[in-house]
Order: C-alpha cells, then structure tokens, then sequence
C-alpha cells in the first residue's frame, strides 16, 4: 500500500476512533448534572472526581489519538476508562429484560472500541504524516 494511503487511513481510523470520546467528553461537560445523577444512580462513589476524570480522560485521550502525538498513552489511557466503564454502565446481564439488548449491544459496541484502542497501543499512531516512517 501507497504510504500516503496509509498515512490518510491511520488519520481516519485515530479520528474516527476518537470522536466517540471527545464527543462523550464534551457531553458529561455541559450535561454534567445529569450525568452525575446517573453515575449515582448506577452506584460509583465519588461522582465529581471520578466525572472530571472521565472527562479529562476522553478529551486529551481523544485528542492524543487524533494528532498521532502520544497516541500510545492516549490509547492506554482510554483502554484504561474504557474497561471499568463497559462493566458499570453497560451489564446486559443485571437489567431487566427489555433492557437487555440495549445494554448487550453497548457493550458489544465498546469491546470493538477496545479493539481499535488495543491496535493503536500495539502498532502506535501509524506512519507518520511528514514522513514514510513506521509509526509515530
């Protein structure tokens, strides 16, 4: 494959992989009431450290991801909020019925988010964009 397809896929795929975070990131900030009462509701203990963490987490994870700079870390990061959010926020099987398949396809849905994360922590950012080298 050409480098400079390469290079264009790597930049889609980090921000195609980050928009989920920056996005969610961006929502906890202006409906931070809201999620507070449903951190609580789901049972997490203390709801305004660990919200200004997730939001710290999916925003500079979502925008190391992008830029390719410490994409690894950003990455890990992620993977890092990423597990304990899936189990709290996502287990299909601790709802009612109806809510099953809801809650089953989330977390289905973050377990490939997982796997995006993983390759980026395995291969790092991808080749870099001023140059054919291997990753950044």
């Amino acid at each position: 494959m050409k480098p400079e397809i390469q290079r264009t896929l790597a930049l889609a795929g980090r921000i195609l992989l980050a928009f989920i975070f920056l996005k969610s990131g961006y929502g906890k900030i202006t409906g931070w009431e809201q999620t507070a009462e449903h951190m609580a509701g789901a049972g997490m203990p203390l709801v305004p450290f660990f919200l200004l963490g997730a939001i710290v987490l999916e925003i500079v994870g979502g925008i190391l991801l992008i830029t390719g700079f410490g994409a690894r870390f950003g990455a890990a990061a992620l993977v890092l909020f990423l597990i304990p959010t899936t189990f709290i926020f996502h287990a299909f099987w601790a709802v009612p019925p109806d809510q099953v398949m809801a809650q089953q396809m989330a977390f289905i849905k973050n377990l490939a988010i997982l796997g995006g994360l993983l390759n980026v922590l395995a291969l790092g950012a991808g080749p870099a964009i001023s140059t054919g080298s291997t990753s950044v």
